[in-house]
């Protein structure tokens, strides 16, 4: 799997942006202008962070081992998936659309 196709997957998602808020290292994909998905350019190895419900988050750690506490994120809501062949791409775009769900579903007040 290439960084290509987890950016075009986000991008087919309703209202996603793309963004660099953080410089051209990093590209962050937002809902309603909610991070929903941050993809590090300057990687050595492919891996995302993911929002993920808390009690979920624990679950996929125990489960995948290329599955583990946000990177430079709150960990108890964020994963950092790394894309090591482990797990199919369907399973990494349900991750995806969890994040996404998540974050679409809280309005700004």
């Amino acid at each position: 799997m290439h960084i290509e196709a987890i950016r075009e997957y986000c991008l087919s998602k309703p209202g996603t942006e793309e963004t660099f808020p953080f410089g051209p290292d990093n590209i962050v994909f937002r809902i309603d202008n909610k991070m929903y998905l941050l993809l590090p350019l300057d990687s050595e190895d492919l891996r995302f962070n993911v929002k993920c419900d808390p009690d979920l988050a624990l679950e996929l750690r125990e489960q995948f081992p290329c599955v583990i506490p946000g990177f430079h994120m709150n960990k108890k809501h964020w994963n950092t998936i790394i894309v090591d062949g482990s797990v199919s791409f369907k399973q990494i775009k349900e991750w995806i659309d969890h994040s996404y769900d998540l974050v679409k579903g809280k309005k700004k007040k």
